[in-house]
């Protein structure tokens, strides 16, 4: 069968570069003989010995507590059913990234061949001396069950069967919210359950810990609803059956207070929903079709609650929202189990958060005023960097509670603060600028459209919804780009600045140039002239308002590409010096690097404009700057022109702007390390703070500086973003990859989005 588009960008996400998503990194140094005689024989025998005579000490000697087994056999599948251990494995491994970017929880995926109940079990007791905690996952009913009940009887580390649970935690605590915004009472609400799988099983019991009454609870699985008359039931659903006369979704729904689908897409009415009672709740959380399409349920009455899977839509029930934190919680005290009482904890502190104000960086991310708990927020946002140091916290303090943790937390804000630091802001400003950019797209002219780069990087932000492009060349060219490599760029406008549709357009830019440039020594046959040039044309259609934001320099010299921006557009009234700056995505947060593109030999003036300029923008991504102004000196340890010139500038910055946190002249190394700033300088601006951004003496430096961290570090980045422009104009690196493209995109959105909110003074 022939592949979709789609179908082989998955293919080929999963395959190019290394195969799969997830690998094993060192933690330890092993470029010499000793740190390998250390790492492995002889020197590994001292902590085997340890081991050997105190088992917990494995905790102390290897990554046994910081490392979870994500363990399947394939059989139930999301979305997929029964498609074996082998097909299973980009599932987990994705399972694996997913706890390792919100949790920092290391994984090994482990994919049995086993559908026997004891062969599975025993496997996993087998393997569990290597694991801290068990995440089960997509293993059919009703093996589930008692695999997760046998495994927890039997081993004394974290199992959890996500399937069951993760959905029935987070649809727990929107259910308490949405109760509560009712002004109903959980004990007395009626619930209709569409679904018996282990998933809605889990919730069900989660539900009736929080206060639902059983009698409460009417149940459908495929072959209707689940009557204590029905012959053959198993235990599991037995519990929950009903001995009510109902036997149609239609009779279960009259005047029931929620419902809760965990079942199939489209087996709601929009009439059986205006039958129910006064404010109701309707989770319809089928994937990816809800039960009830989430416009006809709003339009069916203005009273409901309603929440789905997906997250397109309000008060999306997503289990990111809870295991990574759960298994997080667990094992920071070495817990032995996860509980009643840790899920339960979970629960109220996911619900507890919802009521809380928003930080400004969500409200950011989803492109919000004011996100505030109603009916539209009973949840959570999944990107939400509070998370973390809320449910883990939770969770473990109830696993202590509860005397299932064998460690203890002496000091819970200490505790807080390693959680807050273990990710630091990771690519998660990434993410909170797309989500932005999401929210309100605009138009992004490409100048550089006969390249396959361009036209991928259009395609798929047109398709994400992150931006609107137009495309700048020969048509017929940028044609044979798309039918050579099978894209699919829709109805999005392809211009050519040359042609002879054009000529109105390009003589009225032509026109514009000639008036701004006129006494520089631009005449109006050179104006004509240069229009016929896409990166003229593009600034001219920003400048005008015909495009928000132009995006060139792919295959050409970064002060070529500049030019024409700087002579159509022109730089910010209060800027005097542009600048260019990098955003590298470290494990420590991002970093801001200026200037790198731009500035040769900047005068201390200059590097005082271009730090002002620095802290301004770096500010409207709701970061406060903290800035170092390095040098090869430190604070004086050395003369030259460089240090002298960075001494000068942060005595400057102190005088007229205050309000900057700076400091400086500073070597790289110290800037970088909070520890020996306050060991070696305890006077310094900085001593007691986090550095976030960078200015370099010259070109040269901040240059080199970046690329060696991008190759080195592997470090992800967006740049150079080109600083003081009046209106967005970025100029790729030369060469850049299609995701270093839609970054920069990404970041012509938001600059667009955010310039006159935030331009005035800090």
């Amino acid at each position: 069968m022939a592949k979709s588009r789609k179908d082989i960008e998955a293919l080929e996400y999963h395959s190019q570069g290394k195969p799969g998503k997830i690998e094993v990194v060192p933690t330890k140094p092993y470029s010499t003989q000793r740190d390998l005689s250390l790492a492995y024989s002889p020197g590994v025998a001292i902590p085997c010995l340890e081991i050997a005579a105190n088992k917990e000490d494995v905790y102390k000697y290897t990554a046994k507590g910081n490392l979870v087994a994500v363990i399947s056999n394939g059989t139930a599948v999301l979305g997929l059913g029964d498609i074996g251990p082998e097909a299973s494995k980009p599932v987990m491994e994705g399972k694996g990234l997913l706890f390792k970017i919100f949790a920092d929880i290391d994984v090994f995926d482990i994919e049995i061949d086993a559908t026997d109940v004891d062969l599975f079990v025993n496997t996993v007791k087998a393997i569990s001396p290597t694991f801290g905690g068990i995440n089960l996952e997509d293993i059919k009913a009703p093996e589930c069950f008692e695999i997760e009940e046998r495994l927890k009887a039997e081993l004394d580390i974290p199992v959890m069967h996500d399937d069951q649970h993760g959905t029935a935690i987070i649809s727990s605590a929107a259910m308490l919210n949405a109760v509560e915004l009712t002004g109903k009472k959980v004990e007395n609400i009626k619930l209709v359950v569409s679904g018996a799988a282990a998933s809605a099983m889990s919730c069900v019991k989660l539900y009736v810990s929080l206060g639902v009454k059983k009698e409460n609870i009417v149940m459908l699985d495929s072959k209707g609803v689940i009557r204590k008359d029905r012959e053959g039931l198993p235990k599991t659903k037995l519990e929950f059956a009903t001995d009510r006369d109902i036997n149609t979704l239609e009779e279960a729904m009259l005047d029931s207070d929620m419902f809760l689908g965990l079942s199939r897409g489209g087996i709601l009415s929009v009439e059986m929903v205006q039958t129910m009672a006064k404010d109701p709740i309707v989770f319809a959380l089928a994937n990816p079709d809800p039960e009830i399409p989430y416009k006809d349920a709003i339009d069916s009455r203005e009273d409901i609650i309603i929440a789905t899977g997906r997250s397109d839509h309000p008060n999306q029930v997503n289990n990111v929202l809870g295991f990574p934190f759960i298994f997080r919680g667990a094992l920071d005290v070495r817990a032995t189990c996860i509980n009643e009482e840790m899920k339960l904890a979970s629960v109220r502190a996911i619900a507890d958060l919802a009521k809380e104000p928003v930080p400004e960086v969500v409200n950011e991310a989803y492109h919000e005023k004011n996100i505030v708990f109603g009916r539209d927020f009973i949840i959570p946002k999944p990107l939400d960097p509070r998370l973390i140091t809320i449910v883990a916290p939770a969770v473990a303090k109830a696993a202590i509670d509860s005397g299932v943790a064998q460690l203890t937390i002496d000091n819970w804000e200490v505790y807080v603060e390693d959680l807050s630091k273990r990710l630091g802001l990771d690519n998660k400003l990434l993410k909170n600028i797309t989500q932005k950019a999401k929210r309100n797209p605009k138009t992004v002219v490409f100048a550089e459209a006969d390249n396959y780069k361009i036209l991928k990087a259009a395609q798929i932000v047109y398709e994400e919804g992150i931006a609107k492009p137009i495309l700048l060349g020969k048509v017929k060219r940028i044609q044979e780009v798309i039918d050579e490599y099978n894209l699919e760029l829709g109805d999005i406008p392809i211009i050519d600045p040359r042609s002879s549709s054009e000529k109105v357009r390009r003589n009225n830019f032509a026109e514009l140039l000639y008036n701004k440039r006129k006494r520089r020594g631009i005449t109006q046959t050179e104006a004509r002239e240069m229009m016929r040039s896409r990166n003229y044309f593009g600034s001219a259609m920003v400048e005008v308002g015909e495009a928000d934001a132009l995006i060139s320099g792919l295959t050409r010299s970064y002060r070529d590409t500049i030019r024409p921006a700087l002579q159509v557009i022109g730089t910010d009234d209060d800027v005097t010096k542009i600048a260019g700056m990098y955003i590298l995505f470290t494990k420590q947060g991002p970093f801001f690097f200026a200037d790198t593109t731009v500035n040769e030999n900047p005068t201390a003036e200059d590097i005082v404009d271009i730090t002002a300029l620095v802290a301004k923008i770096v500010r409207r991504f709701k970061i406060e700057p903290k800035i170092a102004l390095l040098s090869y000196s430190n604070f004086g340890s050395s003369e030259g022109e460089d240090p002298i010139k960075m001494r000068e500038a942060t005595r400057m910055l102190k005088e007229k702007h205050p309000d900057i946190i700076v400091d400086g002249e500073i070597q790289a190394n110290f800037a970088l390390n909070r520890e020996l700033r306050e060991q070696i300088f305890p006077f310094s601006e900085l001593a007691k703070t986090n550095t976030n951004t960078l200015i370099f003496p010259n070109l040269s430096s901040g240059n080199i500086a970046y690329k060696l961290m991008q190759e080195m570090g592997k470090s992800e980045s967006i740049g150079p973003i080109l600083l003081g422009m009046k209106k967005p104009v970025h100029i790729l690196q030369l060469g850049s990859s299609v995701r270093e493209i839609i970054n920069m995109v990404t970041i012509a959105v938001t600059d667009s989005q955010t310039r006159l909110n935030y331009d005035s003074p800090h």
